[in-house]
């Protein structure tokens, strides 16, 4: 008999760039449409998480550049000086 499959690991415990990478494998299954049913909750169940987990990263990190630039986020600047 085969063992299942071992439980991903908490979604808080990912950083972002691995929450992305497994959101988009999750999405391109779903959208695949070999999942079953509950198996398609699952993973919707699952992308929540993840989606959660990586805006919480995203907003840790605002709030680390805030710090740095003193509560005052700067408009990014390209090299001809020009905002956008």
């Amino acid at each position: 008999m085969a063992k299942p499959p071992a439980p991903p690991p908490p979604a808080e415990s990912l950083s972002f760039e691995a929450a992305v990478r497994e959101l988009e494998a999750l999405v391109q299954r779903m959208e695949s449409d070999e999942l079953a049913l509950e198996d398609s909750l699952v993973a919707y169940k699952r992308g929540a998480e993840l989606v959660r987990a990586a805006q919480a990263r995203l907003e840790a990190v605002e709030a680390q550049v805030r710090v740095l630039e003193d509560g005052m986020l700067k408009p990014f600047r390209t090299d001809a000086g020009e905002t956008g």
